[in-house]
């Protein structure tokens, strides 16, 4: 059986014009999952402690590259967890523009797209990251910025943008 190398399939499905997004790790979930390119599968990267969990469902934009050199980040909002390795569409809807120091100092853009799955039933009529409310932007910048503090890195939002700013950033990252 061959497998087939997630982070080659298309940004865009040309048939819904909708984002596939391919989920590394489930809402709730304390396991943060990698994909690795040269095995073709997903690798447990760390578990979080206790009472920290991932939002969202987390995951990448295959055939795109950002300044960090992986896959493009994004956020997908669902009303359920969807498990690693699944393929969703969805609707960008945003991105939060972010830089991330590395523990080295040298500071690289790690913006986090959001968007919704076109499957969605809670959050369907969303076409924007300005429908969401401030309150849930705000954890989510919290939550990374946690996130990446505990590996001695630092994130830092510089500013929210819509749906057709997310858009133009998935096209200039493709491969």
């Amino acid at each position: 059986m061959k497998t087939r190398n997630l982070t080659r399939i298309p940004a865009i499905d040309k048939a819904s014009s909708c984002i596939n997004i391919v989920v590394e790790t489930p809402k709730t979930s304390r396991g943060k999952f990698k994909y690795d390119d040269d095995l073709g599968a997903f690798l447990l990267h760390k578990v979080l402690p206790l009472g920290f969990a991932f939002p969202y469902d987390f995951g990448f934009i295959p055939s795109t590259k950002g300044e960090d050199g992986d896959p493009l980040d994004v956020l997908l909002l669902l009303d359920v967890p969807v498990i690693t390795g699944t393929i969703v569409k969805a609707r960008l809807i945003g991105v939060i523009e972010a830089e991330q120091r590395e523990k080295d100092g040298v500071s690289v853009r790690n913006d986090r797209l959001l968007a919704i799955a076109v499957h969605t039933n809670e959050d369907a009529p969303m076409v924007d990251i300005s429908q969401l409310p401030e309150s849930t932007l705000n954890e989510v910048e919290a939550f990374f910025s946690d996130y990446d503090r505990q590996q001695g890195k630092e994130f830092r939002s510089l500013r929210r943008r819509g749906a057709k700013t997310a858009m133009r950033v998935v096209k200039a990252s493709f491969r």
